[in-house]
């Protein structure tokens, strides 16, 4: 699970490069709209070879709660948010704010989940977060450095 996770890290990376690029190309709205055509098309692909159906009832639909279906609107926001922020801060810097929105989120839901906030998370957060400031006033300073 763990190799499936970091291959999910690498194509998430991949994912967002390649459509903020599309999008510096056809236009942000435009370029979402792209990705998720391909990946409509992509899905409809996958279901065939593998031969699978999709039965979904409509009492299923109107059994899940409203909030289950805002993954897609979610989807698409990081989308466009990705291809409004890859081009104008280091893809570096990208994924790893990235990463810190989504452990804060899930430090979040953890605790709305199970009711507790464990302390070495947020020490893990703030390390990190800290190291990426440390980090970044590094490369500012040795960008003036060679400008000068």
């Amino acid at each position: 699970m763990y190799i499936l996770a970091i291959i999910g890290g690498i194509l998430t990376t991949l994912s967002m490069v390649i459509n903020s690029t599309l999008a510096k190309k056809v236009g942000l709205i435009q370029s979402t709209l792209i990705n998720y055509i391909v990946g409509l098309i992509f899905s409809i692909f996958t279901l065939l070879i593998i031969g699978s159906s999709v039965q979904i009832s409509i009492a299923q639909l109107k059994s899940t709660p409203i909030f289950m279906f805002l993954g897609g609107l979610i989807g698409v926001s990081v989308v466009y948010t990705s291809n409004i922020i890859i081009p104008r801060i280091p893809i570096f810097y990208s994924m790893i704010l990235l990463f810190i929105g989504q452990v804060i989120t899930g430090i979040i839901i953890d605790f709305i989940i199970c009711g507790n906030i464990e302390i070495n998370k947020i020490i893990g957060s703030i390390i990190v977060t800290l190291g990426i400031i440390y980090n970044s006033k590094i490369d500012k300073n040795l960008n003036n450095s060679d400008s000068e």
